[in-house]
Protein backbone atom coordinates (compact mmCIF):
# COMPACT_ATOMS: atom_id res chain seq x y z
CA UNK A 1 0.00 0.00 0.00
CA UNK A 2 1.37 3.48 -1.22
CA UNK A 3 1.71 5.90 1.72
CA UNK A 4 -0.04 9.24 1.18
CA UNK A 5 0.14 12.04 4.19
CA UNK A 6 -1.76 14.85 2.48
CA UNK A 7 -4.40 15.01 0.26
CA UNK A 8 -6.86 17.78 -0.57
CA UNK A 9 -10.78 17.27 -1.51
CA UNK A 10 -14.19 18.92 -2.12
CA UNK A 11 -16.67 18.48 0.19
CA UNK A 12 -21.03 19.37 -0.14
CA UNK A 13 -23.20 19.45 2.43
CA UNK A 14 -26.98 18.64 0.90
CA UNK A 15 -29.38 21.37 -0.07
CA UNK A 16 -32.90 21.40 1.85
CA UNK A 17 -35.67 20.07 -0.16
CA UNK A 18 -38.55 22.12 -1.08
CA UNK A 19 -42.04 22.88 0.21
CA UNK A 20 -45.04 22.10 -1.26
CA UNK A 21 -47.68 23.58 -2.15
CA UNK A 22 -50.87 21.76 -1.51
CA UNK A 23 -54.82 21.88 -0.48
CA UNK A 24 -56.63 19.29 0.93
CA UNK A 25 -59.36 18.49 -0.88
CA UNK A 26 -62.10 16.02 0.56
CA UNK A 27 -65.51 15.22 0.22
CA UNK A 28 -68.10 17.54 2.23
CA UNK A 29 -65.44 19.20 3.26
CA UNK A 30 -66.08 22.79 1.63
CA UNK A 31 -62.89 24.69 3.25
CA UNK A 32 -59.54 22.14 3.59
CA UNK A 33 -57.45 24.80 3.67
CA UNK A 34 -53.93 24.74 2.74
CA UNK A 35 -52.07 21.33 3.38
CA UNK A 36 -48.38 21.40 2.61
CA UNK A 37 -45.23 19.93 4.17
CA UNK A 38 -42.09 21.24 4.63
CA UNK A 39 -38.70 20.12 2.85
CA UNK A 40 -36.67 17.90 4.25
CA UNK A 41 -32.98 18.53 5.87
CA UNK A 42 -30.30 18.14 3.26
CA UNK A 43 -27.50 15.51 4.71
CA UNK A 44 -24.44 16.84 6.56
CA UNK A 45 -21.22 16.45 5.80
CA UNK A 46 -19.34 13.97 8.33
CA UNK A 47 -15.54 13.16 9.09
CA UNK A 48 -15.12 10.37 11.21
CA UNK A 49 -11.63 8.46 12.62
CA UNK A 50 -11.63 4.95 12.37
CA UNK A 51 -9.02 2.82 12.81
CA UNK A 52 -7.11 0.36 11.09
CA UNK A 53 -6.21 2.79 8.03
CA UNK A 54 -2.91 4.93 8.36
CA UNK A 55 -2.94 6.37 4.84
CA UNK A 56 -5.38 8.89 2.66
CA UNK A 57 -4.20 7.19 -0.65
CA UNK A 58 -8.23 6.54 -1.33
CA UNK A 59 -8.64 10.32 -1.26
CA UNK A 60 -6.10 10.16 -4.70
CA UNK A 61 -8.69 8.60 -6.42
CA UNK A 62 -11.79 9.86 -4.87
CA UNK A 63 -12.03 13.60 -4.32
CA UNK A 64 -15.68 14.90 -4.53
CA UNK A 65 -17.92 13.85 -1.57
CA UNK A 66 -21.38 15.26 -1.29
CA UNK A 67 -24.27 14.56 1.18
CA UNK A 68 -27.91 13.88 -0.43
CA UNK A 69 -30.18 16.30 -0.40
CA UNK A 70 -33.53 16.70 1.14
CA UNK A 71 -36.42 15.63 -0.15
CA UNK A 72 -39.05 17.99 -0.94
CA UNK A 73 -42.61 17.96 1.28
CA UNK A 74 -45.91 16.70 -0.20
CA UNK A 75 -50.12 17.51 0.83
CA UNK A 76 -51.42 16.08 3.84
CA UNK A 77 -48.83 18.40 5.96
CA UNK A 78 -46.04 15.23 4.99
CA UNK A 79 -42.99 16.38 5.49
CA UNK A 80 -39.82 15.44 3.06
CA UNK A 81 -37.30 12.80 4.15
CA UNK A 82 -34.10 14.29 5.18
CA UNK A 83 -31.27 13.47 3.14
CA UNK A 84 -28.14 10.54 4.03
CA UNK A 85 -25.27 11.98 6.08
CA UNK A 86 -22.04 11.62 4.00
CA UNK A 87 -19.88 9.92 6.35
CA UNK A 88 -16.09 10.60 5.13
CA UNK A 89 -13.75 8.22 6.92
CA UNK A 90 -10.44 8.94 7.98
CA UNK A 91 -7.31 7.46 9.88
CA UNK A 92 -6.77 8.39 13.01
CA UNK A 93 -4.45 11.41 13.41
CA UNK A 94 -5.90 13.37 10.62
CA UNK A 95 -6.16 17.11 10.56
CA UNK A 96 -8.88 18.77 8.32
CA UNK A 97 -7.37 22.18 7.35
CA UNK A 98 -9.26 25.01 5.42
CA UNK A 99 -7.92 25.53 1.94
CA UNK A 100 -5.08 28.25 3.04
CA UNK A 101 -3.39 25.05 4.53
CA UNK A 102 -2.80 26.96 8.07
CA UNK A 103 -6.38 27.17 9.66
CA UNK A 104 -7.03 23.69 11.34
CA UNK A 105 -10.97 23.12 11.33
CA UNK A 106 -10.72 19.79 13.38
CA UNK A 107 -8.13 17.06 14.43
CA UNK A 108 -9.57 13.86 15.20
CA UNK A 109 -7.15 12.00 17.33
CA UNK A 110 -9.29 9.19 18.54
CA UNK A 111 -11.13 6.25 17.20
CA UNK A 112 -14.41 6.79 16.78
CA UNK A 113 -14.00 10.29 17.18
CA UNK A 114 -16.74 12.28 14.34
CA UNK A 115 -16.71 15.90 13.26
CA UNK A 116 -19.86 17.47 11.25
CA UNK A 117 -17.50 19.99 8.88
CA UNK A 118 -20.50 21.39 7.15
CA UNK A 119 -24.30 21.48 7.87
CA UNK A 120 -26.76 20.22 5.69
CA UNK A 121 -29.58 23.15 4.20
CA UNK A 122 -32.97 23.45 6.13
CA UNK A 123 -35.93 22.64 4.33
CA UNK A 124 -38.21 24.80 3.01
CA UNK A 125 -41.66 25.92 4.49
CA UNK A 126 -44.50 24.82 2.72
CA UNK A 127 -47.32 26.64 2.21
CA UNK A 128 -49.21 25.46 5.57
CA UNK A 129 -46.95 27.21 7.36
CA UNK A 130 -47.68 30.04 5.66
CA UNK A 131 -51.61 30.40 6.48
CA UNK A 132 -52.65 33.29 8.42
CA UNK A 133 -55.74 35.28 9.96
CA UNK A 134 -55.34 37.41 6.82
CA UNK A 135 -53.81 34.72 4.02
CA UNK A 136 -56.37 32.04 4.44
CA UNK A 137 -55.42 30.37 1.29
CA UNK A 138 -51.13 30.76 0.71
CA UNK A 139 -49.72 29.82 -2.62
CA UNK A 140 -46.38 30.34 -1.50
CA UNK A 141 -43.69 27.62 -0.30
CA UNK A 142 -39.81 28.08 0.47
CA UNK A 143 -37.32 26.15 -2.23
CA UNK A 144 -34.63 24.63 1.09
CA UNK A 145 -31.78 26.17 2.05
CA UNK A 146 -28.73 25.42 -0.15
CA UNK A 147 -25.84 23.56 1.26
CA UNK A 148 -22.47 24.28 2.21
CA UNK A 149 -19.12 23.57 0.44
CA UNK A 150 -15.90 24.23 0.19
CA UNK A 151 -12.30 22.59 -0.58
CA UNK A 152 -10.08 21.49 2.29
CA UNK A 153 -7.02 19.04 2.98
CA UNK A 154 -6.51 16.22 4.91
CA UNK A 155 -2.85 16.25 6.86
CA UNK A 156 -2.00 12.57 8.39
CA UNK A 157 0.00 12.86 11.71
CA UNK A 158 0.81 9.51 12.67
CA UNK A 159 -0.16 8.99 16.43
CA UNK A 160 3.18 7.53 17.90
CA UNK A 161 4.82 7.37 21.68
CA UNK A 162 8.28 7.77 20.40
CA UNK A 163 9.85 9.37 17.46
CA UNK A 164 12.99 8.96 15.67
CA UNK A 165 15.32 11.02 14.01
CA UNK A 166 18.90 11.54 12.70
CA UNK A 167 20.65 12.14 9.84
CA UNK A 168 20.49 10.16 6.97
CA UNK A 169 22.20 6.27 7.15
CA UNK A 170 22.18 6.91 10.88
CA UNK A 171 21.20 3.50 11.14
CA UNK A 172 17.03 4.15 12.05
CA UNK A 173 15.94 1.45 9.76
CA UNK A 174 18.60 -0.89 11.45
CA UNK A 175 17.40 -0.33 14.94
CA UNK A 176 13.40 -0.32 14.52
CA UNK A 177 13.76 -3.43 12.85
CA UNK A 178 15.66 -4.97 15.57
CA UNK A 179 12.66 -3.75 18.29
CA UNK A 180 9.70 -4.38 16.25
CA UNK A 181 8.58 -6.46 13.99
CA UNK A 182 8.41 -3.89 11.28
CA UNK A 183 10.90 -4.79 8.10
CA UNK A 184 11.99 -1.12 6.59
CA UNK A 185 14.03 -1.23 4.23
CA UNK A 186 17.89 -1.12 4.88
CA UNK A 187 20.60 -0.17 2.18
CA UNK A 188 24.06 1.49 2.16
CA UNK A 189 22.40 4.69 0.93
CA UNK A 190 21.06 7.79 2.27
CA UNK A 191 17.34 8.59 2.08
CA UNK A 192 16.73 4.35 2.23
CA UNK A 193 13.49 5.38 4.04
CA UNK A 194 11.02 7.33 1.91
CA UNK A 195 7.96 7.37 4.37
CA UNK A 196 6.65 7.47 7.77
CA UNK A 197 7.61 3.82 9.38
CA UNK A 198 5.55 2.84 12.70
CA UNK A 199 5.93 -0.03 14.74
CA UNK A 200 5.19 -1.33 18.22
CA UNK A 201 7.69 -2.10 20.77
CA UNK A 202 7.57 -4.61 23.68
CA UNK A 203 9.60 -4.01 26.50
CA UNK A 204 9.08 -4.99 30.05
CA UNK A 205 5.72 -5.64 30.00
CA UNK A 206 4.60 -3.01 28.10
CA UNK A 207 3.90 -1.32 24.77
CA UNK A 208 4.58 1.30 22.53
CA UNK A 209 4.39 2.82 19.15
CA UNK A 210 7.79 3.99 17.49
CA UNK A 211 7.68 6.23 14.33
CA UNK A 212 10.78 6.47 12.42
CA UNK A 213 10.85 9.50 9.75
CA UNK A 214 13.01 9.66 6.79
CA UNK A 215 16.86 10.94 7.66
CA UNK A 216 16.90 15.25 8.28
CA UNK A 217 19.35 17.02 6.08
CA UNK A 218 20.90 20.52 6.93
CA UNK A 219 18.21 22.92 5.39
CA UNK A 220 15.52 20.35 5.73
CA UNK A 221 13.13 23.01 7.24
CA UNK A 222 13.49 24.97 4.41
CA UNK A 223 12.44 22.09 2.02
CA UNK A 224 16.03 20.20 1.37
CA UNK A 225 15.63 17.05 1.19
CA UNK A 226 12.71 14.29 2.06
CA UNK A 227 12.75 14.77 5.95
CA UNK A 228 10.75 18.20 6.51
CA UNK A 229 7.28 16.95 5.05
CA UNK A 230 7.03 13.92 7.78
CA UNK A 231 8.49 15.83 10.94
CA UNK A 232 4.60 15.98 11.45
CA UNK A 233 4.56 13.05 12.41
CA UNK A 234 6.53 13.05 14.82
CA UNK A 235 4.58 16.15 16.60
CA UNK A 236 2.51 14.36 18.77
CA UNK A 237 5.58 11.72 20.37
CA UNK A 238 5.77 12.64 23.91
CA UNK A 239 9.90 11.59 23.53
CA UNK A 240 11.90 12.07 20.24
CA UNK A 241 15.13 9.21 20.44
CA UNK A 242 18.10 10.70 18.05
CA UNK A 243 20.21 8.70 16.55
CA UNK A 244 24.20 9.26 15.64
CA UNK A 245 26.25 7.51 14.02
CA UNK A 246 29.50 6.85 15.36
CA UNK A 247 31.13 6.12 12.19
CA UNK A 248 29.91 9.22 9.97
CA UNK A 249 30.07 12.93 10.42
CA UNK A 250 31.48 14.26 13.65
CA UNK A 251 28.88 13.26 16.63
CA UNK A 252 28.41 17.01 17.48
CA UNK A 253 27.90 18.09 13.99
CA UNK A 254 25.60 15.67 13.59
CA UNK A 255 23.85 16.83 16.81
CA UNK A 256 23.82 20.57 15.94
CA UNK A 257 22.30 20.00 12.26
CA UNK A 258 19.50 17.80 13.56
CA UNK A 259 18.92 20.15 16.75
CA UNK A 260 18.97 23.42 14.47
CA UNK A 261 16.22 21.68 11.94
CA UNK A 262 13.88 20.66 14.94
CA UNK A 263 13.69 24.06 15.95
CA UNK A 264 13.76 25.96 12.87
CA UNK A 265 10.35 23.81 12.07
CA UNK A 266 8.55 24.73 15.21
CA UNK A 267 5.29 23.12 16.46
CA UNK A 268 7.11 22.81 19.94
CA UNK A 269 9.69 19.65 18.21
CA UNK A 270 12.59 21.34 19.93
CA UNK A 271 11.20 21.79 23.37
CA UNK A 272 10.32 17.82 23.64
CA UNK A 273 12.42 15.21 25.96
CA UNK A 274 15.42 13.95 23.81
CA UNK A 275 17.46 11.03 24.22
CA UNK A 276 20.98 10.94 22.32
CA UNK A 277 22.27 7.24 21.31
CA UNK A 278 25.54 6.57 19.69
CA UNK A 279 24.58 4.01 16.51
CA UNK A 280 26.82 1.31 15.36
CA UNK A 281 28.80 0.87 18.16
CA UNK A 282 29.90 -2.84 17.20
CA UNK A 283 32.04 -0.84 14.36
CA UNK A 284 34.38 0.61 16.68
CA UNK A 285 36.51 0.10 19.82
CA UNK A 286 35.43 1.16 23.17
CA UNK A 287 37.70 4.03 23.71
CA UNK A 288 36.28 5.82 20.68
CA UNK A 289 32.96 5.55 22.15
CA UNK A 290 33.78 6.90 25.17
CA UNK A 291 35.00 9.65 23.77
CA UNK A 292 32.74 10.37 21.43
CA UNK A 293 30.10 9.79 24.51
CA UNK A 294 32.16 12.78 26.42
CA UNK A 295 32.24 15.28 23.36
CA UNK A 296 28.09 14.81 23.11
CA UNK A 297 28.29 15.38 27.06
CA UNK A 298 30.71 18.48 27.17
CA UNK A 299 27.95 19.60 24.20
CA UNK A 300 25.08 20.09 26.32
CA UNK A 301 23.64 16.32 25.87
CA UNK A 302 22.32 14.92 29.85
CA UNK A 303 22.82 11.38 28.57
CA UNK A 304 24.53 9.50 26.08
CA UNK A 305 23.11 5.88 25.17
CA UNK A 306 25.96 3.81 23.35
CA UNK A 307 24.15 1.09 21.15
CA UNK A 308 24.41 -1.12 17.99
CA UNK A 309 21.01 -1.24 16.37
CA UNK A 310 22.34 -4.56 14.58
CA UNK A 311 23.73 -6.32 17.56
CA UNK A 312 21.33 -5.67 20.20
CA UNK A 313 23.71 -3.85 22.28
CA UNK A 314 22.88 -1.32 25.00
CA UNK A 315 18.93 -1.21 23.13
CA UNK A 316 17.38 -2.07 26.91
CA UNK A 317 19.13 0.93 28.96
CA UNK A 318 17.64 3.17 26.44
CA UNK A 319 14.30 1.60 26.25
CA UNK A 320 14.25 1.92 30.05
CA UNK A 321 14.64 5.86 29.67
CA UNK A 322 12.26 5.74 26.92
CA UNK A 323 9.42 4.25 28.93
CA UNK A 324 9.96 6.63 31.99
CA UNK A 325 8.29 9.33 29.48
CA UNK A 326 5.21 7.16 28.75
CA UNK A 327 1.88 6.70 30.66
CA UNK A 328 1.84 3.80 33.38
CA UNK A 329 1.74 0.85 31.86
CA UNK A 330 -1.31 -1.21 31.69
CA UNK A 331 -1.62 -5.02 33.37
CA UNK A 332 -0.72 -7.42 31.21
CA UNK A 333 -1.32 -11.38 31.42
CA UNK A 334 1.12 -14.03 31.45
CA UNK A 335 1.29 -17.16 29.35
CA UNK A 336 -0.29 -19.37 32.17
CA UNK A 337 -3.34 -17.38 32.70
CA UNK A 338 -1.86 -15.33 35.51
CA UNK A 339 -1.97 -11.10 35.81
CA UNK A 340 0.62 -9.30 36.49
CA UNK A 341 0.88 -5.81 37.41
CA UNK A 342 3.66 -4.10 35.68
CA UNK A 343 5.86 -3.01 37.81
CA UNK A 344 7.66 0.09 37.64
CA UNK A 345 11.23 0.64 35.78
CA UNK A 346 14.28 0.33 37.73
CA UNK A 347 16.50 3.07 37.58
CA UNK A 348 18.28 3.02 34.37
CA UNK A 349 22.23 4.29 33.83
CA UNK A 350 23.70 5.18 30.01
CA UNK A 351 26.58 2.47 29.77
Amino acid sequence: MHFLDQAKIYVRSGAGGPGAVSFRREKYIEYGGPDGGDGGKGGDIVFEAVAGLNTLIDFRYTQHFKAQRGIGGAGKNRTGAGGRDMVVKVPVGTQILDDDRETVLADLTEAGQQVTLLRGGDGGRGNASYKSSTNRAPRQSGPGWPGEEMWVWLRLKLLADVGLVGLPNAGKSTFINQITNTKAKVGAYAFTTTRPQLGVVRHRNREFVLADIPGLIEGAADGAGIGDRFLGHIERCRVLVHLIDITGTDPVEALDIVETELEAYGAGLDEKPRLVALNKIDLVDAELVEAFSQELTDAGVDAVFPISGATGKGLDALLDAALQYLPAATVTERPDGEVEEAQDEKPWSPL
